[in-house]
């Protein structure tokens, strides 16, 4: 009885990881069932929207895109604007980056990816492009507007432009929104794909789905916002027309998210693996002066209603459910499996220390009973100190009792003093 009465104090002391009162006051369950609460919020939103981000980002160049063209305005009647006389000019050859001191950490990262940039165009337009290129950094985006060409129409809260007549390339070096999102390498391979496209084909030979896809294809940004977008497009069937893409991007931030998702995408269908030889055939013959369409019919073998249609199939195969949710939520199903195997763990250690207390007591039973055995043969005994005031590891120490010294004398014992 005594012991039951221990193993139950020890399992209050323990913290009773089997009790859901206890454990919800400890805090782990509610943080459990927050965690499934939080997940099941961001699953919700996968399904009703993509990512404000993708909006708020897309949207920096819908906004103006009927009245500048997008990231990459005509400028073939603008001149090189001349360097402001507080900035510094880094000469790379090729590239040529001014920039103010202060932004010189920047524009180093800058620098130490431009020859990869560089030549990852250059594989897949040929090695006539990308010859020249000057660049700008503002330090912010009213900055970057003052480094534009005098008359130059900028897009509307653009993080970067590119004038490929110019072979210029402007950029702003900070977000104009505190807390956005604000990529400034991104920006840059951005716009080194258009001016390379451009040297490339010529831009005004070109679909607009096909310069903009291209270079969100080739600078790699919004891998997540696009996929979201194309599966919310796909399963609402709101997929948009290539053909009114062909000159115009949407205004508005969410219809131009899904024209700028699309337009990757379709880039990204005719340089597949397998078709490269075809994408650079297709380059090849626009550039030696055919038009996009007979150009598409001789790399490709098919026309432009033929491969919108095939594509679409192959957004209906690619743009499943849990492609979206498991992508988008990863890092909140992971967090949840940590804290599920934290539980867990926490309770193998509970059990393990109920465990050894159990063996603590039954060892310390064994000498209890060996203790009582020796003092019964001895007739005396010794109080033992409380229990309750000694340490568990210092339990049952008992001081053994021990004969009385004595000596017999004519037929008497006689006890010594």
């Amino acid at each position: 009885m005594q012991r039951t009465d221990r193993q139950k104090g020890h399992k209050k002391r323990l913290g009773n990881l089997y009790s859901p009162q206890l454990f919800h006051k400890n805090g782990a369950l509610r943080q459990l069932l927050q965690s499934l609460g939080v997940l099941g919020a961001l699953v919700f939103t996968l399904l009703l929207a993509p990512l404000t981000e993708a909006n708020e980002r897309v949207s920096l160049r819908a906004n103006s895109t009927q009245q500048t063209g997008g990231d990459a305005p005509r400028a073939k009647k603008l001149s090189l604007p001349s360097v402001p006389q507080d900035f510094t000019v880094e000469d790379r050859g090729w590239l040529k980056i001014a920039f103010h001191p202060s932004l010189a950490a920047k524009v180093r990262v800058l620098i130490s990816g431009s020859e990869a940039a560089r030549a990852d165009l250059r594989e897949t337009l040929g090695d006539n492009v990308l010859k020249n290129v000057f660049v700008r950094v503002g330090r912010t985006a009213g900055e970057m507007e003052n480094l534009a060409p005098e008359g130059a129409r900028l897009p509307q809260y653009a993080a970067g432009v590119a004038f490929s007549e110019l072979h210029l390339v402007l950029l702003t070096a900070s977000s104009r929104f505190a807390g956005q999102r604000h990529d400034l390498p991104e920006v840059f391979r951005h716009e080194l794909a258009h001016i390379a496209l451009h040297d490339a084909v010529s831009r005004d030979r070109i679909p607009r789905w096909f310069n903009e896809g291209f270079a969100v294809h080739a600078s790699g940004e919004a891998e997540t916002e696009r996929l979201q977008a194309l599966w919310t497009a796909s399963l609402s069937n709101h997929l948009l027309p290539f053909k009114k893409l062909t000159r115009n991007f949407p205004a508005d931030a969410q219809t131009a998210s899904v024209a700028y998702a699309q337009a990757a995408d379709l880039l990204r269908f005719l340089m597949r693996s397998g078709e490269e030889h075809r994408f650079n055939a297709l380059i090849q013959r626009i550039s030696g002066g055919q038009s996009f369409d007979s150009a598409l019919r001789d790399a490709y073998s098919t026309d432009m209603y033929t491969l919108e249609r095939e594509w679409r199939e192959d957004v209906a195969r690619r743009y499943t459910f849990w492609p979206v949710i498991f992508g988008g939520s990863l890092i909140w199903i992971g967090a949840l499996g940590l804290l599920i195997w934290g539980y867990a763990r926490r309770k193998g250690r509970a059990k393990k220390k109920l465990a050894r207390w159990a063996q603590e007591e039954a060892m310390e039973d064994a000498r209890r009973q060996w203790a009582q055995a020796v003092l019964k043969g001895a007739g005396a005994l010794v109080r033992v100190d409380s229990e309750e005031k000694l340490e568990p590891e210092k339990k049952s120490v008992a001081l053994v009792a021990r004969p009385v010294p004595s000596v017999e004398h004519e037929g008497e014992r006689h006890t010594l003093h």
